[in-house]
């Protein structure tokens, strides 16, 4: 018995040998590669349009792990032939065959277009696009590359790229707020700017927004939503208005927001205009003159009237104050009418009124003609407008 024992323990070692000898058989070491070739394109000189094709094929050997390895591989793109502009396409590869996909690569080279300067006008165009690639063994069990694997190939060209503008466009306000030290910075009381009657264009593109709004040292913000989400627009995002009529005053707050060396009040008009994925703000910053106009001033419906001017008060929770009305039945004819002016814009199309509700303006905005109201003879119209409230009195 005690014989049996012993040699079947030399048989159990002999097979564990074998075993191990197996093992070795199927788990070579894995080699760092040298060369990592990518095939130069048989279209290489041919017109790639990429809007009428699904995929763009590139080929390449597998570099030489010493074995078969199962190989993962990504592909980047570039508009500079250094691909020094180089961005990696969002898709991998598990063969040598590797087809990338046309939209994804039409969305990479457009914002290359438009990182260089370019805008959606300059589209159609014909570009040369480098590609290389990058292969690596990738760990079944982890997915993370099997270190020394990773390899970068050389670089290849397609020199006739057909690109059209391949990013989805933005969209153009509906709504801006105005936030600042005359609402505490609080959103919940930022007011809404009000878009100019008309000027949004058929297109979608552009739209014009206006409001009276007191600038100090600490500036303003405004932004689509109200809310601190990151899309707000301060200094660094404008353009300002050269004709403005404050232009020269405005700049920065220590903090990024559009600030004056003049605190006061201003007459603030927003041109939003789509360019591409973004919406560029040219910001104008005029006197803050309102007006009456038509029954209100003896019946004379030419604008800026000096004799409609409202008086402008020096604090952010002061009044603009107007002259002593005549009486105003508040129908027909015989009613108040009151507008700030927007350039290039007949003075209705930024008008507004009190009185409907006792307290608030209304701003006729994008909608018709609005309710109208009268006024006792010798009474005043007061308007707040850093928290949109009015009275006749």
């Amino acid at each position: 018995m005690k014989k049996f024992h012993i040699l079947a323990g030399m048989m159990a070692g002999l097979a564990l040998l074998a075993s191990c000898d197996k093992d070795m058989d199927h788990n070579p070491t894995i080699q760092s590669p040298t060369t990592f070739v990518l095939n130069t394109p048989a279209t290489t000189n041919s017109t790639i349009d990429l809007s009428n094709s699904s995929k763009v094929s590139l080929t390449c050997s597998q570099p030489d792990y010493g074995f078969p390895a199962s190989t993962v591989y990504s592909v980047e793109v570039a508009t500079k032939a250094d691909m020094s502009n180089a961005k990696k396409i969002d898709e991998t590869f598990n063969s040598s065959t590797l087809n990338v996909d046309a939209s994804l690569l039409a969305k990479a080279l457009t914002i290359m277009e438009c990182d260089e300067g370019k805008t959606g006008a300059d589209f159609p165009m014909t570009i040369p696009v480098y590609f290389r690639a990058t292969a690596a063994v990738v760990s079944a069990a982890t997915g993370d590359t099997i270190p020394n694997t990773k390899i970068v190939s050389n670089t290849v060209a397609l020199n006739k790229v057909y690109l059209n503008y391949s990013l989805p466009v933005a969209a153009c306000p509906s709504s801006l707020y105005l936030i600042g030290n005359f609402c505490g910075w609080n959103w919940p009381k930022s007011v809404p700017m009000t878009e100019v009657y008309g000027s949004r264009d058929a297109g979608n593109s552009t739209a014009v927004f206006w409001h009276m709004v007191y600038i100090d040292a600490s500036g303003v913000k405004f932004n689509t939503a109200q809310a601190w989400d990151g899309k707000e627009v301060g200094f660094s995002k404008i353009t300002v208005d050269p004709a403005s009529d404050n232009a020269s005053s405005i700049q920065a707050s220590s903090d990024g927001n559009i600030a004056t060396s003049t605190p006061g009040w201003y007459l603030m008009i927003v041109t939003a205009k789509v360019k591409g994925q973004d919406v560029d703000y040219t910001v104008t910053f005029n006197k803050p003159n309102v007006y009456l106009i038509g029954a209100s001033v003896g019946g004379s419906w030419d604008e800026l009237q000096e004799a409609g001017l409202f008086t402008v008060p020096s604090k952010a929770d002061g009044e603009f104050v107007s002259p002593a009305l005549p009486s105003l039945a508040g129908d027909g004819s015989s009613n108040l009418r009151m507008y700030v002016k927007v350039p290039g814009y007949d003075w209705w199309k930024s008008e507004f009124i009190v009185g409907i509700d006792g307290k608030n303006i209304t701003y006729r905005g994008t909608g018709g003609d609005q309710k109208r109201v009268g006024a006792d003879a010798g009474s005043k119209v007061y308007l707040n407008f850093s928290s949109d409230t009015g009275s006749i009195k």
